[in-house]
């Protein structure tokens, strides 16, 4: 799988370090979220079928974050963003 890394141009996927999802939501107000949401924000995950907005680290390259949008069935990368300035909602 190639990667397009919005720096250094397509790369292999070995480069990269995955770094979860990137649709994660932080509890809004930490001191104030319950153990339940702090439980679901740290360990539940969903395993999508289909599109799906992602974190990768170019470990072996330039060292910067990218936000992918790739489809878990085919592997086919959408689009590829620094994710830095990643719009919420937006891939």
């Amino acid at each position: 799988m190639l990667i397009p890394c919005p720096w250094c141009g397509e790369r292999s996927f070995s480069e990269f370090a995955y770094g979860g999802d990137a649709t994660i939501q932080r509890p809004a107000r930490p001191e104030e979220a319950s153990d339940a949401e702090w439980y679901a924000y740290v360990y539940l995950r969903k395993n999508p079928r289909g599109q799906h907005r992602e974190l990768w680290f170019h470990e072996f390259g330039c060292q910067q974050w990218a936000e992918v949008a790739r489809d878990t069935l085919t592997h086919t990368i959408v689009a590829s963003v620094p994710a830095a300035r990643r719009e919420r909602g937006a891939a």
